[in-house]
């Protein structure tokens, strides 16, 4: 009976897999498996509740929001919204899952607050700075040049959320990666328009932000749900990396916009995609397994690289070494510390193996078993 509810489970996630699902987002994902996405990125209404048009200098109109969906009748209908929608995600975002929510001063303190209060934990506040921000036109405020996207895991105790470390320190000229990114807003032909020139979603996002977030903190084949999908950038750029996505969509139009839009996407090749670990995400390997593998056996001489210390290995994995007449016992890290004088030791690079008349470190043999292991 398990094997059977746990395939109707994967069923009904690939029936909603690289598709678009048109309705209320509270609704529409109610269609979605629990437990069943990798990751949440979420662009929801700003709640912007401006006050009559804007307008440059010159007196042209500015294009700004003005649509609907970014209406609400007060402070407390917006939080009621945004309860409701994260709640949601909550329940098809997996235990190991994470979330973005990007928003400006209008609504995103207000978003935190609600995050925390439903238990999710911030990992992190990004501030996207913006190279070409809207002027103040009216020059009665500082230029909004940020905006700010806050990624979350579901609970304070959540391990196994995806972080790409040493693949955005590759992509940073091996630099850390900060929390603050430098990226254009959309503009020029990656903006798409109608007919006559006008934008066909007033707050499309850069698929450079995206392609940041996506690269960071997914892997590929992870599914990545949009539960306020506009024009689609979420699913444009998953596609690029190999990523599955599901959107959740409103309007008829956009839907039709992002349909054209991802189709036209060509994804990287599979060996393209793959991301840089570091030995931080590589497999856990015991010392003992390497006994269990035959590749040491009891009574084993390990040295150090300038063959100062030598240490004989017992069938238990651990190690006994004789220096300055003491006797010394434990782990490979622990007898490592002790024979130098020091508080740790990494085991792995400082204990030696005599192999064809040199000396190799025993990370090497634990390289070799994680090369064995499946995929």
């Amino acid at each position: 009976m398990r094997s059977e509810a746990a395939a109707a489970v994967c069923s009904k996630r690939a029936e909603y897999l690289d598709t678009i699902i048109q309705g209320d987002c509270v609704s529409a994902l109610e269609r979605l498996p629990a437990r069943s996405v990798d990751l949440v990125f979420a662009d929801p209404p700003y709640n912007l509740q401006l006050g009559g048009d804007l307008h440059r200098p010159d007196q042209s109109r500015v294009d700004a929001v003005d649509e609907d969906w970014d209406r609400f009748s007060d402070f407390a209908a917006y939080d009621a919204f945004t309860r409701a929608w994260l709640m949601a995600c909550r329940r098809v975002l997996k235990p190991e899952g994470a979330i973005w929510v990007i928003g400006s001063y209008h609504n995103i303190f207000r978003v935190g607050a609600i995050l925390q209060d439903l238990g999710f934990w911030i990992l992190n506040d990004v501030v996207w700075r913006k190279t070409n921000p809207m002027p103040n036109f009216r020059g009665r405020r500082f230029q909004n040049a940020h905006e700010t996207l806050i990624w979350a895991a579901p609970s304070q105790g959540a391990k196994g959320y995806t972080f790409n470390y040493d693949a955005l320190k590759a992509f940073n000229e091996d630099l850390q990666m900060r929390s603050d990114w430098l990226i254009p807003i959309c503009t020029g032909e990656e903006r798409l328009k109608d007919g006559a020139g006008r934008k066909v979603h007033p707050t499309q996002k850069p698929e450079a932000l995206l392609y940041r977030v996506l690269l960071a903190t997914t892997k590929p084949g992870q599914v990545v749900l949009d539960p306020f999908f506009g024009t689609g950038t979420t699913g444009a750029v998953a596609k690029r990396l190999g990523r599955h996505f599901v959107g959740v969509e409103r309007e008829r139009a956009y839907i039709a916009e992002a349909e054209r839009r991802i189709a036209a996407v060509v994804p990287a090749a599979g060996p393209d995609l793959k991301v840089l670990e570091g030995k931080r995400a590589a497999p856990r390997i015991p010392f003992g397994t390497l006994l269990e593998a035959g590749m040491l056996s009891a009574g084993t001489e390990l040295m150090d690289q300038r063959r100062r210390f030598s240490a004989l290995v017992r069938a238990d994995g651990s190690l006994v070494c004789r220096a300055d007449g003491r006797t010394h016992e434990g782990s490979i890290h622990r007898v490592g510390a002790a024979v130098q004088g020091l508080e740790a030791c990494n085991g792995w690079t400082f204990w030696h193996l005599p192999r064809s008349g040199r000396l190799e470190p025993i990370d090497r043999l634990r390289e070799e078993i994680r090369r064995a292991l499946p995929a």
